[in-house]
């Protein structure tokens, strides 16, 4: 049993906007900016942030500009039962945050981490108690729009990651992860439906080499 409770969900910082239509209703061409060309105020597209859902949005940042989204501190508890009894994990992070900057018009680098997490894991029947602190690793990502990043029924995106073993207190393993996720959304009336398919590129535990994971959300 999993419960992640957000007692800060979202803060993103970035100008936004709806890119105004020509009159021939279709979205103006915003394929010639880039990071040193920013997109104009008055052409960015709508606000669409990656946190706190665990389904990121299909669309972009827009060129030359920098979206932050950020929780102030999450929580996760996890109960489960092992072959000795009864096991309790809890962790609480402090300022997760992706930090994005728009390259292209449909492509976007980021970077997700966490400043500081507190880790517990306690296992009642065998006795046993453990604590971590510390960094939590970082994971740079490149989001790549294929359809619909400034309107339309459909939208899909790429979403490659690599994890870099850079935390503290051996709170993820000291190895290279990575993976794609594939994000998209319908835009249907009077609902928006997001939904991923992400694929993981997991080190295996007992012995060398590396392992894919799949997960939908």
């Amino acid at each position: 049993m999993v419960r992640r409770v957000l007692l800060v969900t979202s803060v993103a910082a970035c100008a936004s906007g709806s890119p105004p239509a020509d009159n021939s209703g279709k979205s103006p061409d915003k394929s010639h900016y880039n990071l040193f060309r920013p997109t104009p105020p008055e052409l960015m597209r709508e606000l669409s942030a990656d946190r706190p859902d665990k389904t990121d949005t299909p669309m972009t940042v827009d060129a030359g500009h920098v979206q932050v989204e950020m929780d102030i501190v999450n929580m996760t508890l996890d109960r489960s039962k092992t072959d000795t009894g009864k096991a309790r994990y809890r962790s609480v992070d402090l300022a997760p945050m992706n930090v994005k900057l728009g390259v292209l018009n449909n492509l976007d680098f980021q970077v997700t981490y966490t400043a500081h997490r507190w880790e517990t894991t306690e296992d009642s029947s065998a006795g046993s108690l453990q604590r971590k602190q510390g960094i939590d690793g970082i994971t740079p990502r490149l989001k790549w729009n294929l359809i619909g990043n400034d309107g339309g029924f459909f939208a899909l995106a790429l979403l490659p990651f690599i994890k870099a073993p850079l935390s503290q207190s051996q709170l993820s393993n000291p190895h290279v992860e990575g993976g794609l996720a594939i994000p998209y959304s319908f835009d249907v009336p009077g609902w928006d439906i997001g939904l991923q398919t992400a694929f993981h590129w997991h080190r295996n535990e007992s012995s060398s080499g590396y392992h894919t994971e799949f997960d939908n959300s």
